[in-house]
């Protein structure tokens, strides 16, 4: 009885080390490359920060949207 269950360990072994020599290294996962930060801005009328691409621009003032570009900057606004 011993014998057999040796000889069945021996051959899943052979059967183990076989398949790991033989199948292919794995490819190094390339790692992305961080995105540099966008400029942000500031809305003239509520505040708010967002990427200088999604904003509207009126002379030097940026808005979030059409509605606060068309009500303009905020009374108090520096």
């Amino acid at each position: 009885m011993f014998r057999l269950l040796f000889w069945i360990l021996v051959i899943v072994a052979i059967v183990w080390l076989w398949r790991r020599l033989t199948r292919p290294a794995p490819r190094p996962v390339a790692k992305a490359e961080p995105e540099a930060p966008k400029p942000m801005v500031r809305c003239a009328q509520c505040g708010v920060h967002l990427p200088r691409e999604e904003a509207l621009a009126d002379g030097r003032l940026w808005y979030c949207s059409q509605a606060h570009l068309s009500q303009g900057p905020r009374h108090g606004e520096r």
